[in-house]
């Protein structure tokens, strides 16, 4: 295992980077119709890092007409799966060839340290890459049982155009969760990367061409929520929106196909994620490091980021200490700093927003025991430490809203009855955590918890064998596993008399 660059190193990689700027629409880079370009700040220090492409809605034309052209006449769709496996696979390589590259683009234009990008979200986009394409020439249709005299066949087949409209916290990994699914089946795809962090999907988008997909299959356009985002979710040749982000856009996806062509929405909209720490719980050492790092992780920019620490107030006052303790240990700083376990958040203005859930919390009454403010000002950068709020009622609204931020809120229970109540007592359900040495409470609980996700024992961990997606207002669909095919395909029944 190579040892991880020094900053110096990092800031003369990233100093010589080719950063890609433009659209990427039927295979190769084109300037945005409008000419208008957006500044993509880093971060870290507040900078424009470069200036990209803003795609509008004749942008999202232009790219759905080279997608809908590409699957049409079959280049891809119409490919064995095999040659697609190769394809998909040889992306695959390249990414994992790329990563470094790939991990230090995440770090200056999303914030998240170097570390954590090249560990974590490159590792999985490869991960996942790997696992689609083996399941292309691997995932069979059926053969329905009739009578003899019938022949009646159940086929999977793609949708057509695909829209991924992916979120800024893991632009490169969100993005991957979606299209290789998508193209596994047989789609064309356009991406629309969040504003804040387009950097990789372009690169990406590069990198395919690269491994052989033929041009028009996958396209990259940038742009803004209000002219290119809403252009995708109105647009009468998408046959389907992937969509992770806030429950508010959420929604307006919904309302886009329902005043369009009805396309198919999927959402995955975040969550407030409770750990659940009852009397028994196995090594509250572990305990509290694996909360500390279920907030802090990627600076609480993170849809199962696990916000509520619900705890027996029996073991309550020793599991703070030490979750206290924990959380002291997270480092805040530079990206690209080795040993840094917190980067910036994304943009100054979510910066903003994470700081006003703070203020929120304090005039509710909450008690703060850790953190609370802004850090690393001289940096130019937007950083916060992390917080704990102690005293939290669960009808506040730091216990109910998703702040998506490093902010961990401290709630007391005496029955487990209690706990399930409070655990399910937000319009959320994306995941939940419970710690008990009990099998029977294990099963009985994690059964009672209204969550797409439960770990016993654990948190956050999981692989791509397994689905992703939540209950309630998380939204709906799933991502990852062989579940996600579903996603991306109709079911065709073909009866046959003989």
């Amino acid at each position: 295992m190579t040892a991880t660059p020094d900053r110096d190193v990092l800031e003369k990689r990233a100093a010589a980077l080719t950063l890609p700027t433009r659209l990427f629409i039927d295979g190769e880079f084109v300037d945005a119709a409008s000419g208008a370009a957006f500044d993509c700040v880093s971060p870290r220090n507040g900078t424009v890092i470069a200036e990209v492409a803003e795609g509008d809605a004749t942008d999202i034309d232009r790219a759905v007409a080279a997608a809908r052209a590409a699957f049409e006449d079959g280049r891809w769709a119409r490919r064995s799966p095999r040659e697609r496996r190769v394809v998909l696979q040889r992306l695959a390589r390249l990414v994992e060839e790329h990563a470094e590259e790939l991990a230090l683009i995440e770090a200056i234009d999303m914030g998240k340290p170097f570390t954590d990008a090249l560990a974590v979200d490159l590792r999985v986009t490869v991960q996942t890459l790997d696992f689609y394409a083996e399941a292309i020439d691997k995932t069979y249709d059926e053969v329905a049982p009739t009578a003899e005299d019938v022949l009646a066949t159940i086929t999977r087949e793609p949708l057509g155009v695909v829209a991924a409209v992916v979120p800024w916290n893991f632009p490169l990994m969100m993005a991957i969760w979606k299209v290789a699914p998508a193209l596994a089946v047989g789609n064309s795809v356009v991406v629309k990367p969040a504003e804040q962090s387009p950097l990789t999907a372009l690169r990406l988008a590069e990198l395919a061409a690269e491994a052989g997909l033929p041009a028009g299959v996958l396209n990259v356009v940038p742009g803004l929520g209000p002219t290119a985002g809403r252009a995708v979710g109105v647009h009468m040749d998408i046959d389907a929106v992937a969509f992770t982000g806030s429950g508010p856009v959420g929604r307006r996806f919904l309302q886009y196909a329902a005043e369009s062509n009805i396309k198919q929405v999927s959402l995955e909209l975040g969550g407030k994620s409770p750990q659940i720490v009852l009397p028994d719980a196995p090594d509250l050492d572990r305990v509290a490091e694996a909360i500390a790092t279920g907030i802090f992780f990627n600076q609480g920019e993170v849809c199962t980021g696990g916000s509520r620490m619900l705890v027996h107030r029996s073991i309550k006052d020793e599991l703070l200490e030490k979750v206290l303790e924990a959380s002291r240990r997270k480092r805040v700083g530079d990206p690209l700093e080795p040993g840094v376990d917190i980067g910036a958040l994304v943009e100054s203005e979510h910066m903003n927003r994470v700081l006003g859930y703070i203020d929120i919390g304090r005039e509710e009454g909450a008690r703060t025991v850790l953190g609370g403010g802004r850090v690393l000002t001289e940096s130019g950068g937007y950083f916060v430490e992390p917080t704990v709020f102690d005293q939290v009622d669960p009808h506040m609204r730091i216990a109910q809203e998703e702040i998506f931020g490093p902010v961990l809120s401290v709630i007391e229970f005496d029955s487990v009855d209690e706990a399930v109540r409070i655990a399910n007592g937000t319009p959320y359900g994306l995941a939940a955590a419970l710690w008990t040495t009990d099998l029977s409470t294990a099963h009985r609980v994690s059964r009672r918890l209204r969550a797409g996700t439960v770990w016993v024992n654990c948190y956050d961990d999981s692989d791509i064998t397994v689905p992703f997606g939540g209950y309630g207002q998380s939204g709906f669909g799933r991502d990852k596993s062989l579940h996600a095919l579903d996603k991306y395909a109709h079911l065709k029944s073909t009866w046959i008399k003989l």
